[in-house]
């Protein structure tokens, strides 16, 4: 099992084996001598017995991993369950940071890579993840979809239930 270590807001992977989790998977960000894992990836990866994570040098359970998160993240539980409905549909996810969203989305089969892409290689959807009770404007609404129209994107809200069911909307702008 590839051994992870958990710094703060991300763990890392200092073993080269965890460049295959990025080659294989498209998880986390690769450097020459790491792998750098967001907390969604590594819960995620956690779950699936991919990776153990250490904190202080103890080994953390997925339970202790997840309070540790949601402790971290306000908004990590409905980020987690949509990341992990997203990925067991066969997508690959990314952060969506730099978007205004949680997450970039690609088409299923795509493998990242540097340089000129075709046009399936590209994002496809920007999601964003809100529980049921969650409230926003129509500004931050607004924002969030022409955002994804700069990258040719669709603008998604995943909106997850008290059951941890997930219900995606697509959200378009439409010109009269």
């Amino acid at each position: 099992m590839i051994e992870g270590v958990l710094l703060e807001d991300r763990v890392i992977i200092w073993e080269k084996e965890g460049l295959k989790l990025y080659d294989e998977g498209g998880y986390g960000k690769p450097f020459e001598n790491r792998l750098e894992l967001s907390l969604v990836e590594a819960c995620f990866l956690l779950e699936k017995n991919k990776i153990s994570i250490k904190k202080n040098g103890k080994l953390m359970d997925f339970r202790s991993f997840f309070e540790y998160c949601t402790a971290k993240e306000p908004e990590f539980h409905q980020k987690y369950v949509v990341y992990k409905d997203l990925r067991e549909r066969g997508y690959l996810v990314k952060t969506g940071f730099k978007f205004g969203a949680h997450f970039r989305v690609y088409g299923r089969g795509v493998k990242l890579k540097r340089g000129p892409k075709e046009a399936h290689e590209h994002t496809k959807f920007v999601v964003h993840a809100i529980s049921e009770e969650d409230r926003f404007s129509y500004p931050e609404l607004s924002r969030a979809v022409r955002l994804a129209q700069n990258i040719r994107a669709k603008m998604v809200w995943a909106v997850v239930d008290s059951e941890n069911d997930v219900t995606y909307y697509e959200i378009v702008r439409v010109s009269p």
